[in-house]
């Protein structure tokens, strides 16, 4: 069954005027990008160019549901230069917002975002593949392999599309590619050599890939498949209190601000909503899966009846 949403509408669900503490946090955010550039050379500059990278694709996200202006045109161009390289933002924009179907949350054909794989097509894999994807589904693996996996299986898919003749997909590279150019001429002219800001775009995508880790499970229910980590340390704050991922996907128009106090008004419902899905922080996330799946690459309750 698809997840309840509230049926009582929230005083901030939609932007009626500029959200200044996005907008500010979008500022300080590209500040620390131009200063890690300025900065150059030495692992700190480098980490706080990661940080940074992380920090502007947690904002991308706020951006494609609704923040911080009222006016989608103006903070998409907050947004729609990603100096993160590897993923177009209208893309993102896209295949998040259909990600945000949650009745297909998890399933391997219509949920762009899992990493489930139905069970006659794992069966079919090589042995090769099947034995990356496997490190893949712990979190180690996620982070060290992930961001490649997901790149691979990303761009395969939008070429298949292109192929098709889906002009959308085509429009959303293409217009990536002039952002694309002026961020690596920015680089060029900069004191960070190229090899540390591409590496450093891959460490920030594995920083990301631990909040997506576990963000789903395969539950009968949709409701009951959407996590809840009740963090509030660096990595909450990177990922913009995603990691209250249900209320975000029962709230998408609630700014990340809102989201830790919204879930302790209503932390009993939302347990229950989500059918107890819940990890009490990213430390137990690490400790329980570093090197351990969380479950099985095939889905666990896909049927070919489908």
């Amino acid at each position: 069954m698809p997840a309840r949403r509230s049926s009582r509408r929230l005083p901030f669900d939609r932007p009626s005027q500029v959200e200044w503490v996005t907008l500010g946090l979008w500022a300080a955010c590209m500040g620390l990008w131009a200063g890690a550039l300025v900065w150059g050379t030495g692992p700190v500059a480098w980490a706080v160019l990661v940080f940074a990278l992380v920090l502007h694709a947690s904002l991308s996200h706020e951006v494609l549901h609704g923040h911080p202006f009222p006016s989608r045109a103006a903070s998409e161009a907050l947004v729609v230069v990603n100096p993160g390289l590897f993923i177009p933002y209208l893309r993102f924009r896209d295949t998040h917002l259909a990600h945000h179907q949650d009745a297909n949350l998890t399933d391997p054909y219509d949920d762009p975002e899992t990493n489930y794989i139905d069970p006659a097509v794992w069966r079919r894999m090589p042995w090769v593949m099947r034995a990356v994807l496997r490190v893949n589904n712990t979190l180690a693996g996620r982070m060290l392999v992930g961001p490649l996996v997901a790149q691979v299986g990303f761009m395969a898919a939008d070429w298949r599309a292109i192929r098709a003749g889906d002009g959308q997909v085509l429009r959303g590279w293409v217009l990536h590619v002039p952002g694309v150019v002026a961020v690596l001429g920015v680089v060029s002219l900069s004191a960070m050599p190229l090899w540390a800001y591409l590496t450093a775009c891959y460490a920030a995508l594995s920083v990301l890939k631990i909040r997506t880790f576990l963000e789903h499970q395969a539950h009968e229910r949709a409701r009951g498949r959407t996590v809840i980590i009740e963090d509030r340390g660096l990595l909450a704050f990177l990922f913009l209190n995603n990691n209250f991922h249900v209320v975000h996907h029962m709230h998408p128009r609630v700014p990340w601000y809102r989201l830790p106090a919204l879930y302790r008004a209503h932390r009993d419902r939302y347990l229950k909503s989500n059918e107890g899905y819940r990890y009490g922080s990213y430390a137990e996330v690490f400790a329980r899966h570093f090197l351990r799946a969380k479950d099985p690459v095939p889905h666990p309750l896909w049927s070919s009846d489908r």
